[in-house]
């Protein structure tokens, strides 16, 4: 189950509505969405979580280039968003992210033995098997500094779990009451 929001910044704060993601097929249309949720072309953040498992920031200011951060990028490649953004931030293309497709939910492709090997103890996950593509780090991938100009550093951002965005809500001045209205 995913939890997916836009906080538009505005002149009196910051105005929150939820979205739907089912059109989202890529970073590009994530970013046309947060722009179209825009007030005089500032800041907007996304924010997208499921169950807990990872939590991704997306910051479109005006026609920049959206920056992403994902609090932990080999749960999130497990997931359509996740993977999505995964896969722009690693620089694959869509025949690598194809590729994908034939994982179970554990990362092990159909067929491949499951090892004992305890991902926590390996900087990175490489679930495309020898393809030399990009491995997957197991842990936070992307600009943690994104949002240190609106009040949250890169080490904050870094140490945050659980109810993340209610906590980056927060601090960026955005009511939790705000958030939670659109959850």
């Amino acid at each position: 189950m995913y939890f997916a929001a836009l906080l538009a910044r505005t002149e009196d704060g910051w105005e929150a509505s939820d979205t739907e993601l089912d059109e989202v097929e890529t970073l590009a249309d994530l970013a046309d969405l947060a722009r179209e949720a825009a007030v005089d072309d500032d800041t907007v953040v996304a924010f997208i979580e499921q169950e807990d498992a990872w939590f991704g920031v997306i910051r479109v200011d005006g026609e920049d280039d959206p920056r992403v951060f994902l609090s932990h990028a080999a749960a999130a490649s497990r997931s359509s968003y996740g993977a999505m953004l995964t896969d722009e931030l690693l620089g694959r293309d869509d025949d690598e992210a194809d590729d994908l497709d034939s994982l179970n939910l554990d990362g092990t492709e159909d067929g491949e033995p499951e090892t004992d090997d305890n991902p926590e103890d390996n900087d990175t996950i490489d679930p495309v098997n020898g393809s030399g593509s990009p491995a997957i780090p197991y842990g936070p991938l992307g600009d943690a500094a994104l949002l240190a100009d609106l009040g949250i550093g890169e080490k904050e951002l870094l140490s945050l779990n659980g109810d993340a965005l209610s906590v980056i809500a927060d601090s960026l001045g955005c009511s939790t009451d705000v958030l939670e209205s659109v959850r």
